[in-house]
């Protein structure tokens, strides 16, 4: 009986989604002129950018061996946890895990298999597609160096533990996004930010900017106490960095000139 309502679930889901693409493709249709008329600025920055790569043969300029685009899927996990950390008082509390357990235990048996399928998702991202750039594993001016070798290195299974942690985040992150946006919104945004992240082999918080943006401006974030934590957490942490950067030099035996701390 449970596997014949988990099935019910799943195929109106699907049903639900297949639905939601034809309507916007229908709609696009009938809107082609108009959408090609808004769209045409961009679609030449499109056209330029093709072009680009064609003549360089990469999407980097310099060292194109050490930014080579790879399989790293365990970038879409980094995101979701440190989205969660830049969000914590709407993703990390304990009325808001209270929240997501009591939906899912609503849902059951569809949502258990959604969480199964995340976890299992993130172990063979951790097991099979966790990149350890050369540059994350030398160069000690990023803070990644150091939450790389402090944390997710300090014991091989540490990788394994955190990634519950990765789910929880994700989980949280669509659940907030499932109030105000379609599923087909989610899923788009999910298969942007994974087409920005996992071809890049190294571990840079820089390259989460436009997605944890887009994330912003699109959830459900009407409490001020949300807003005024995010604002005190940036101004933290860039107060941080440049004391870091300005006060706290060092030195390189191998090379010559001041190193500084930098994102």
């Amino acid at each position: 009986m449970a596997s014949a309502k988990c099935f019910h679930e799943i195929l109106e889901l699907l049903i639900g989604l297949i639905d939601e693409i034809c309507t916007i493709f229908l709609r696009l249709w009938h809107l082609k002129w108009e959408i090609l008329l808004q769209f045409g600025p961009f679609l030449m920055v499109f056209l330029a950018f093709v072009t680009f790569v064609l003549w360089n043969g990469s999407v980097v300029l310099g060292a194109k061996e050490a930014h080579a685009v790879s399989p790293h899927f365990a970038q879409i996990m980094y995101f979701g946890l440190v989205t969660a950390l830049a969000m914590a008082p709407l993703h990390l509390t304990l009325g808001r895990a209270t929240a997501l357990w009591r939906a899912f235990w609503r849902m059951r048996p569809m949502s258990f298999i959604k969480g199964l399928v995340v976890l299992l998702a993130g172990f063979l991202a951790v097991r099979f597609f966790s990149i350890a750039h050369p540059y994350l594993l030398a160069d000690n001016r990023h803070y990644t160096f150091y939450l790389w070798r402090k944390f997710i290195r300090a014991h091989w299974s540490m990788k394994y533990i955190l990634v519950p942690f990765y789910a929880y985040s994700w989980l949280s992150i669509c659940s907030n996004l499932g109030k105000v946006q379609k599923n087909i919104w989610i899923l788009i945004f999910f298969c942007a930010s994974a087409a920005v992240l996992i071809p890049a082999p190294l571990i840079e918080f820089r390259y989460y900017t436009v997605p944890y943006l887009f994330l912003i401006l699109h959830s459900q974030m009407e409490d001020d106490k949300i807003w005024f934590f995010m604002g005190t957490l940036y101004v933290v942490v860039n107060t941080f960095t440049m004391l870091m950067f300005l006060f706290r030099p060092f030195h390189w035996d191998h090379e010559p000139g001041i190193q500084r701390f930098i994102w």
